[in-house]
């Protein structure tokens, strides 16, 4: 099976080649307000929900410092065994 595009011939007329253009240009500047738009749009919402977060911490109630309260490890204490691999060693 054969596919083929119709040509594309572009008009002779001056006119029509200028309105052409014409309309090329407001449609890529349509293109590229909206877009800024958006992007404007998505920088205010990022602003406004990156400002309650903060708020929101802020508000938080502070836990008190008791200097004779138990302390709980930040280090997780365990046991640990080291198991021999079976097979070919695999390089590091």
């Amino acid at each position: 099976m054969y596919f083929s595009m119709p040509s594309m011939r572009r008009s002779r007329h001056p006119l029509a080649r200028a309105l052409s253009l014409l309309l090329g240009v407001a449609l890529i500047g349509v293109l590229l307000i909206f877009g800024l738009v958006v992007a404007g749009v998505l920088l205010v919402g990022g602003v406004i929900v990156l400002a309650v977060r903060q708020w929101k911490h802020s508000r938080a109630p502070a836990t008190p410092a008791v200097p004779n309260a138990a302390h709980q490890p930040t280090v997780l204490e365990g046991e640990f065994v080291v198991i021999q691999q079976q097979g070919r060693p695999v390089p590091h």
